[in-house]
């Protein structure tokens, strides 16, 4: 079932609750396996599965690429009924965004750093959105891959600080067979930027076997994932950190469970992955 306004989405709702709870997960559609993970997560929990589609205007920048964002509602739908999904909601910006709508959710502290330094209000773009579709839904689990592990600590604080009744369940990385990190950007990339991208996983790689080898300096370790992103002249660094996982502050000496987080350019497309050390 396919939902497109707020009125139909609650109806389709109430009929559904008394069966059990209700797994939700948000999405901005152009969905893939990692997506399908997700849903699947849902699917062995909860009785209910809903599943929105909806590319957030108020998380892209200027100059980001909001505009050429890749859509396909039917193949998403299609997605959808494969993975045993009972609802599909996708709104359009009106409904998320009432008229003369001015509110926005902003979320102190793990917002600042990294990609919250790189792309001003992003993060007050998906609190508010996020937080929007946690009311229209009221669902019981919410489900986020860890991929975009700022985005998932973001909703995580915000849960906390507001005191929404979700439980939020982070999803490990659905990853290629050459380990590159499953996005609906890579479909982007040109054949042989998609060999490039592999830069990026394997910089993971590079740390985690010096991590395991000993080195616990976050700068040696950084400087190991820097010069494997520098050795692919199709990739252009943006950051690679050692960071604490749950505020992604900065840390000088590094334990299994710290965050190795990276943004990477290769063409015009921004990759992002993370992963721990240990």
């Amino acid at each position: 079932m396919v939902v497109h306004d707020a009125m139909s989405l609650r109806a389709a709702l109430r009929a559904r609750r008394a069966r059990g709870s209700v797994g939700f997960v948000p999405t901005m559609g152009f969905l893939h396996d990692g997506h399908a993970e997700l849903m699947r997560r849902a699917r062995a929990a909860d009785a209910t599965v809903v599943v929105s589609v909806f590319v957030n205007p108020t998380q892209f920048g200027p100059t980001e690429d909001f505009a050429t964002y890749p859509r396909d509602l039917p193949a998403d739908v299609a997605v959808c009924a494969r993975e045993g999904v009972d609802l599909v909601f996708a709104p359009t910006p009106d409904v998320i965004y009432p008229a003369g709508a001015s509110t926005s959710v902003h979320v102190a502290g793990v917002t600042g750093p990294l990609e919250g330094e790189r792309r001003p209000g992003h993060f007050a773009g998906v609190a508010t959105v996020v937080s929007a579709l946690f009311h229209l839904v009221q669902p019981d689990h919410a489900y986020f891959g860890e991929k975009d592990w700022q985005q998932l600590a973001v909703v995580r604080q915000m849960v906390r600080d507001l005191h929404i009744p979700t439980t939020i369940v982070g999803v490990p990385t659905v990853r290629e067979d050459d380990g590159l990190a499953r996005s609906s950007r890579n479909v982007r990339l040109t054949a042989d930027e998609r060999i490039a991208a592999r830069c990026v996983p394997e910089a993971i790689q590079a740390a985690q076997r010096a991590f395991a080898a000993g080195e616990r300096a976050v700068s040696a370790l950084e400087a190991t994932m820097h010069a494997r992103i520098a050795a692919e002249p199709r990739a252009t660094l943006d950051y690679a950190v050692v960071a604490e996982a749950a505020t992604l502050q900065p840390i000088t000496h590094a334990s299994a469970t710290a965050r190795m987080l990276l943004a990477v350019r290769v063409g015009a497309v921004r990759l992002i992955d993370n992963a721990p050390l240990g």
